[in-house]
């Protein structure tokens, strides 16, 4: 038995992958508060980066978000957004900073920042003047008030795969999750959509997040696979973490994948050699819509040079969903009803709509891996409307 623990065994801060955003529909409601707008004239917008923290990861990100609004900006027609980029230095502090001096400075919404503890203290500092932050957070504990989360959730995740393993006849499942917030979160959402979907759950397994706690918990998770008659395991750990481990530990005592659908809330393409593990073969994650992403891919490759960040398509879908908006030409335009509209937006990664409560849900294709590539095997819905939801 041999295995090589992956470098990085650290908590998760996000794990979003693109989405989208020019309205479906014109907006279904008024009202519902935020700033008034003229839409005849330039609508200052803030977008807010983790610049200046002097992690050079930070900087690429920062860079890369920045480049993806600009390229949306410029793709708008018959709309003026004065785009302003502020620093937030990658802290909480930095970032409700610089919410408040964009605010100060005229800002009608307020764009990111990255990660949670940002976002909420953005939130925070802005609340009280109207302002709406969409952050480029996947973290549903910071959303709601005047705060929605971009990134795609492990809910979204869950209730996707939970609906199209119960269409294939997966019906008892189980979550595989970390001892720790991340996993307590995965464990949340797998749970919540197994019930939703009216499938059974055979309970959740959790591991330490250590090298030696993972292998410690395989045979425990093994045997209770086979104690509950469990023919489906939702995996909450990414390919930084416990997933190579367990990919390759829980075959070896007995959990064969050809007979337990293995299926994961993060993105399992990323790096691709996580595609040859064996144990994976056959497994299932979700994405969005991969042409639409490879289009969106492509465009910024060739305007400047490299391929965009991961998350550069949440900078591009917010300020064309806000650019989107501000088309109906009404002055309430970015009230939370209408950001909220029903019908939602649809761009870059596939239709994606902002919930009442903060969070959101998109449209993702359900992948497998076939010979070490990844197969569509159930397209992304194009609205809401399909039975993809």
């Amino acid at each position: 038995m041999s295995f090589t623990l992956p470098p990085a065994l650290r908590p998760i801060r996000l794990l979003v992958i693109g989405l989208a955003a020019l309205a479906l529909a014109g907006c279904q409601d008024v009202g519902g508060g935020g700033p008034l707008i003229n839409t005849r004239a330039s609508v200052p917008v803030a977008l807010l980066v983790p610049q200046g923290s002097q992690d050079p990861n930070n900087e690429i990100l920062a860079t890369s978000l920045t480049n993806a609004a600009r390229m949306a900006v410029d793709d708008l027609s018959g709309v003026r957004i004065d785009l302003r980029v502020y620093p937030t230095e990658g802290t909480a502090q930095g970032a409700a900073n610089a919410a408040s001096k964009a605010a100060n400075e005229g800002a009608r919404i307020i764009l990111g920042p990255v990660y949670a503890d940002a976002a909420n203290a953005a939130g925070r500092a802005v609340g009280a003047r109207g302002l709406t932050v969409l952050s480029f957070s996947n973290n549903p504990q910071i959303a709601g008030g005047n705060v929605f989360i971009l990134g795609n959730t492990f809910r979204n995740n869950a209730n996707r795969l939970v609906r199209y393993a119960m269409s294939q006849g997966y019906d008892r499942i189980m979550v595989v999750h970390a001892d720790n917030l991340t996993g307590q979160v995965g464990r949340a959402a797998v749970e919540g959509a197994v019930n939703a979907a009216g499938a059974t759950f055979t309970g959740a397994a959790a591991y330490k997040f250590t090298q030696q706690g993972m292998i410690d918990a395989v045979k425990e998770i093994a045997t209770q696979v086979k104690d509950t008659d469990t023919n489906a395991i939702i995996f909450a750990a990414d390919t930084a973490g416990a997933l190579p481990i367990l990919a390759q530990l829980l075959p070896e005592n007995g959990v064969d994948p050809r007979k337990v659908k293995f299926m994961g809330l993060t993105r399992w393409d990323i790096p691709t050699q996580t595609l040859s593990l064996r144990g994976l073969q056959g497994g299932w994650f979700t994405l969005p819509d991969p042409a639409l992403d490879a289009a969106f891919r492509q465009r910024y490759a060739q305007a400047y040079g490299k391929p965009p960040h991961p998350l550069a398509s949440l900078a591009y879908d917010a300020v064309a969903a806000v650019g989107a908006l501000i088309a109906t030409g009404r002055a309430d335009a970015l009230s939370r009803r209408n950001l909220t509209q029903s019908s939602g937006f649809a761009g870059v990664g596939g239709v994606f709509r902002l919930l009442p409560d903060g969070t959101n849900e998109r449209a993702l294709a359900v992948v497998e891996i076939r010979n070490r590539k990844v197969q569509v095997i159930d397209p992304a819905p194009t609205g809401f409307d399909t039975t993809g939801f």
